[in-house]
């Protein structure tokens, strides 16, 4: 994690901004984020697709990924996680999406796949702060061993794995997917 200065005063965005530099805003800091691997990439994707795929069959909201919320009313906390979930009800389907970052809603669902660049300190850290700002559910996706941790609350985690099917729970009813499908483009070397 590099930590970048904060802006000087009249700016609007880090100096870093369109350098196809990913960053978050952590205690009013520009933080770099780590680069993802191929894998975790790839994995992050499908479930963007798969949650926004039945979320647009059941007419609930939108999924999105690495898209930058804003996490605290004075936006001194911003996270990007790596998939996510805003319903209808916490960001109405007429209503316009802003043009600029953070997106100022906490989404139900946040999904973080790691990388081998990832700390699990900082996920724990992650996970608790999404919870604590109104988030319902958060997956920690492990796709080198094929496991899942899935969050409801800080202290409630179910671990799942290549055998078992992810569900959206209270957040998105009915959705179900298959972990075996998810991982199975995983390294031959996992």
């Amino acid at each position: 994690m590099t930590i970048i200065p904060p802006l000087a005063p009249g700016a609007t965005a880090p100096p870093f901004v369109g350098n196809d530099v990913l960053y978050e805003v952590v205690k009013g800091q520009y933080v770099e984020l780590p680069p993802m691997s191929t894998f975790a990439g790839l994995v992050a994707s499908l479930l963007v697709r798969d949650l926004g795929k039945f979320a647009d069959e059941h007419s609930l909201g939108r999924a999105v990924g690495e898209v930058l919320f804003g996490l605290t009313p004075d936006n001194s906390l911003r996270r990007r996680p790596d998939a996510a979930f805003v319903s209808y009800g916490r960001w109405a389907k007429d209503r316009p999406l802003p043009h600029t970052d953070p997106w100022p809603v906490v989404p139900e669902l946040a999904v973080e796949v790691v990388s081998p660049n990832d700390l699990a300190e900082e996920l724990r850290t992650k996970v608790s702060e999404y919870l604590r700002a109104g988030t319902q559910l958060v997956w920690v996706v492990y796709p080198r061993p094929g496991l899942v941790d899935v969050y409801e609350s800080p202290t409630t985690v179910r671990v799942l794995s290549r055998t078992d099917e992810l569900d959206g729970g209270a957040v998105l009813p009915g959705l179900r997917l298959s972990l075996a499908k998810l991982f199975v483009d995983a390294p031959r070397d996992a």
